[in-house]
């Protein structure tokens, strides 16, 4: 019977290999990962990096977080699934003692730019247990890179063509993807429309300020209601409602463009809309 040569496994690229290129040692690593939860980073946009160090160095004295962490913290946000996008690298100095709580332990944690070129490039597909968010740097060795590249441009479609869920919303306000969105909609003033897929009720609005429509949307990506007070009501009752929205424009205008007729026209739609009988505007 012939001799084969066996088949070598294929190689899989880890985080471990990662480390070991920018001369990281994994027992001084600790790779976290966040998700997105009201009690913490509800949204893409709240996830600012000040509000990142800000959640990452408050640890519960009960809990996976180890008493002890190393010295270099890799925080990762989850993407959905197991996949889990590198966001920083922090320093971690040492617990600041003077600030203990009953509850609660601080850190004094800094960035440090020791895997600068793979921040928000690096994803890695986190271990089958996601619950367990905080792994030593010995275990996350382990875990496969998924990609290492920049995420995909997404070309605006033209005003005619937005449409957005709320997770689209809130990714467009942050992410380098959409840049060329941003820049499109913040060079216009409009009439939007809000609309709930699950009820049908829609809200219609105007973006009349500095920043355009970026601007007015970007409040809705923050904190799900934009101000609006139904929207407010209706997230006091379901924190997730703004999953629910939907948002596109139906009509923009220039920075010269007369208040009044960016007036007349919000006033025209929520009419032919009748979302003041049916919808969500109270004025």
């Amino acid at each position: 019977m012939p001799h084969s040569d066996p088949v070598p496994e294929p190689f899989v690229l880890t985080l471990g290999s990662v480390l070991d290129a920018a001369g990281l040692d994994p027992h001084e690593v600790l790779a976290i990962r966040h998700t997105y939860k009201e009690s913490g980073l509800p949204s893409r946009a709240a996830a600012t990096p000040e509000r990142v160090l800000a959640y990452t160095r408050e640890q519960h004295h009960v809990g996976k977080f180890p008493k002890e962490p190393a010295r270099h913290w890799l925080i990762f946000m989850g993407e959905g699934g197991r996949r889990s996008r590198l966001t920083a690298v922090y320093e971690n100095r040492g617990e600041a003692v003077a600030e203990r709580t009953e509850r609660y332990r601080y850190y004094d944690v800094a960035p440090v730019p020791l895997l600068a070129s793979l921040e928000e490039r690096l994803v890695v597909e986190w271990s089958a247990d996601p619950v367990n968010w905080a792994k030593r740097g010995p275990l996350a060795a382990r875990f496969p890179v998924l990609e290492i590249a920049d995420p995909t441009t997404e070309a605006f479609p033209g005003f005619d063509h937005v449409l957005l869920s709320y997770g689209d919303l809130q990714s467009m306000v942050t992410e380098t993807r959409y840049a060329g969105w941003r820049t499109a909609l913040e060079a216009v003033r409009g009439i939007y429309l809000i609309a709930d897929e699950t009820a049908g009720q829609c809200y219609v609005g105007k973006a009349d300020g500095e920043r355009g429509v970026l601007g007015r949307w970007e409040a809705y990506a923050r904190d799900g209601h934009g101000g609006n007070v139904a929207l407010r009501d209706a997230l006091e009752l379901d924190p997730a409602q703004p999953e629910r929205y939907t948002f596109s424009l139906l009509r923009v205008f220039g920075s010269n463009t007369p208040q009044a007729q960016i007036d007349a026209a919000e006033k025209h739609y929520k009419e032919a809309l009748m979302t003041r009988r049916f919808g969500l505007n109270r004025n």
